[in-house]
């Protein structure tokens, strides 16, 4: 008998409950702040607009001085508002071997990792990273400008 009387209770307790949680799982100033950095939303997770993506020269992995501090200070930013874990995708153009565009798509990936653990002052396993080779294309390999476009990293950002 009590159990009866017990039981819809429990169950308008955890439906209420379940009402009050927060609706998404960013924060305003985690999204104000991604925007401000040029992150696009797209089914939940944010990634790096097109146009602020970190790009790579041909069969290069080396992150010049000018695309560190921005990595750096993007980074700083947005652990500033408790976003401290992101997965960086490399990625490469179609030239060369598969197996060998995987492997520098890493190198690029690890490369923009390493410099946003250091400017976000977070540990460097905070931040996953994937060599994608010229699976994902975001441009057409068959100019000189798309190939540009592929060579380079995104960053992903699925949970705060």
């Amino acid at each position: 008998m009590l159990k009866r009387l017990i039981t819809p209770f429990v169950l308008t307790a955890l439906f209420l409950t379940g009402c009050q949680a927060p609706q998404g799982k960013f924060s305003p100033e985690q999204i104000a702040e991604m925007k401000a950095c040029g992150f696009r939303e797209n089914n939940g997770d944010w990634s790096l607009g097109l146009n602020d993506k970190i790009l790579f020269a041909t069969n290069d992995y080396q992150l010049k001085d000018d695309s560190r501090q921005q990595i750096q200070k993007m980074a700083s930013q947005l652990a500033a508002t408790g976003l401290k874990h992101m997965r960086m995708d490399g990625h490469t153009d179609n030239y060369g071997e598969s197996s060998y565009n995987e492997a520098l798509s890493l190198k690029r990936a690890n490369r923009v990792a390493d410099a946003w653990a250091e400017g976000a002052h977070i540990p460097r396993t905070n931040l996953i990273t994937r060599g994608l080779g010229e699976k994902y294309p975001v441009a057409s390999n068959k100019t000189a400008q798309g190939r540009a476009e592929n060579r380079r990293v995104t960053i992903v950002i699925s949970t705060p």
